[in-house]
This record gives structure tokens, C-alpha cells and sequence, in this order.
């Protein structure tokens, strides 16, 4: 229907509901570019074969730390790791390593393919723990928007189905910011799905709202008040669906769909805090 199909274009076009959307990408650009010249770092590391299945790591420099994944968002077809360095210092001052997980683009790649390709990078991650030094045992994945839904596919995960050698509690907590959990409406969305190509039957087998957690992992949820209706229901969404696993939602009433990664990368800001204090709480 055009009438609902029109609305989820308006609802999840988050570039026109940030109108000053260019200079925040811009400082996060030049942010970035800062970080990666003045912070210790291991860029572009290969977790599997494909160009786009590569990583960023910033160590923390106490030995044996907790490891957070960042995934980034951008629809699942734009967007660099690299775009998202400026994420990385203020965990590693707070002694938490992080890592920056990049994929191949849609439509290059279909979006299973890409969720396939999170799951071979944490594993890689997992297996070479003891290579960066860091705790394969607190390891917590975070995502923002698009990297919000791949972050909450890795928290269904049957890691020893996956891998004979991985636990099935390998992600042991999540941070999921303005993430995609019901994938139906992105499929009715034809300014998303023209490359995405999300069919009814893969929108369902892709939506995490549909699945459950694979174990008991913690995870708190975050959506800017000044983001639209439609990802403040997908954000209400996933707490309801996995309400056994869900540690609460961090009020962001001044943020947008942009400003929410600043707020994630900022210390004394409540979700920087929440969730520093949610890795804290893995030891």
C-alpha cells in the first residue's frame, strides 16, 4: 500500500529529520581522523576473506580487559568503521579494549550475508583473544541502528552450533542504540529496501524481535527522544520481546538518530555511563 509505504519512508529517513546531519558527519570525520593519527591502534585486521571483513582494534592498556564490539550503522549500505574511531578513546581510558567491525555493503551483499559476516567476526575475535589480550570471556556487542539489529542477531546466536570450539555464551551483554528489531516495516520502506531486497519470508527470518536471546545476556537499549515514532517502537519493541534479558533503557530526550553515538562516546553522559558500568558489572 502506498499510503503505509510512503509513511515508513518518512519514518526511517533519518537524514532528512537531521537537517545539520553534514557537520555532525563531518566532526565525526575529522574526530576520527584525529584518534587514528594520535591513539594507539590496529587498523583494517582481516576476520575473514571478503574486502569488507576486516576490523579495527583499540587496546586498553591494562592487560586481560573486557572487549567492546562496536558495529556500525548506515542501513546496512554506507558508513566505514573508521567513520566511527572517535567511538574508541574514552572506553580505552576507561580500560575496556574495543573493536570496530566493518561489512560488505548492501547490495553487494544480501543482508543475511552480512549478518553471517558479524558472526565470523566475533568468533575471530573470541578465537584470537589471547593474541590482543584481551577477556574472551566479558565480550559485549553494541550497535547502532543498523548495527543495532546485527548487534541483537549476535545475541541469538548458537555459537557452539556455529563453531564447536565457541561457548554459547559468547556475547555476555549488549548495547543496542536506535536498532532495527522487526524488519517488516524496513521491507515496506522502498527507500530502504530497494537494496536490500528484503522479501517477506527473510524480513521475518531476519528480525530479531522474532527470536529469543541464546542465554541470559544482559542488555540496555537507547533511542533519541527526537527520533521518529517508528524507531521509538522498534527500541520499546525488543525490551518487551526479551524482557527476561533487559537491564533498561538510558532516557536520551535531547538526542537524535546522530547525536545518540556522541552521547555513546562521551564520559559523564548517561549512556556512556550505563554502559561502562554494564561491562563493570561483568567481572
Amino acid at each position: 500500500m502506498r499510503n503505509q509505504t510512503d509513511y515508513y519512508n518518512q519514518q526511517f529517513n533519518t537524514r532528512a529529520m537531521v537537517p545539520d546531519h553534514p557537520a555532525i558527519f563531518t566532526r565525526w570525520a575529522q574526530d576520527s581522523s584525529r584518534v587514528r593519527r594520535t591513539t594507539l591502534g590496529l587498523f583494517d585486521l582481516a576476520y575473514g576473506e571478503a574486502s569488507g571483513e576486516r576490523l579495527d582494534f583499540f587496546p586498553a592498556t591494562r592487560s586481560g580487559s573486557p572487549l567492546l564490539v562496536y558495529i556500525h550503522g548506515g542501513w546496512w549500505r554506507s558508513f566505514d568503521k573508521s567513520d566511527f574511531s572517535f567511538i574508541a578513546p574514552a572506553y580505552t581510558r576507561a580500560g575496556v579494549n574495543v573493536a570496530l567491525l566493518n561489512y560488505t555493503l548492501a547490495p553487494q551483499a544480501t543482508l543475511a550475508d552480512i549478518t553471517l559476516q558479524q558472526l565470523r567476526a566475533l568468533a575471530w575475535l573470541y578465537r584470537n583473544a589471547h593474541k590482543y589480550d584481551f577477556d574472551p570471556h566479558r565480550i559485549v556487542v553494541s550497535g547502532h541502528s543498523a548495527g543495532g539489529h546485527l548487534s541483537a542477531m549476535l545475541m541469538t546466536a548458537l555459537w557452539p552450533v556455529y563453531g564447536g570450539d565457541l561457548p554459547p555464551d559468547l556475547v555476555r551483554a549488549g548495547v543496542l542504540l536506535s536498532g532495527l528489531y522487526d524488519l517488516e516495516p524496513v521491507r515496506q520502506a522502498d527507500y530502504v529496501n530497494l537494496d536490500l531486497k528484503l522479501t517477506p519470508a527473510s524480513a521475518n527470518v531476519l528480525s530479531p524481535v522474532l527470536m529469543a536471546p541464546s542465554h541470559p545476556a544482559p542488555f540496555i537499549t537507547a533511542v533519541g527522544g527526537q527520533e521518529s515514532d517508528e524507531f521509538k517502537r522498534q527500541n520499546s519493541l525488543i525490551g518487551q520481546a526479551w524482557q527476561a534479558n533487559f537491564a533498561g533503557d538510558i532516557a536520551l530526550p535531547d538526542a537524535n538518530h546522530m547525536t545518540i553515538c556522541d552521547a555513546f562516546a562521551t564520559p559523564g553522559d548517561a549512556l556512556f555511563e550505563a554502559t561502562r558500568k554494564l561491562i563493570a558489572d561483568l567481572a
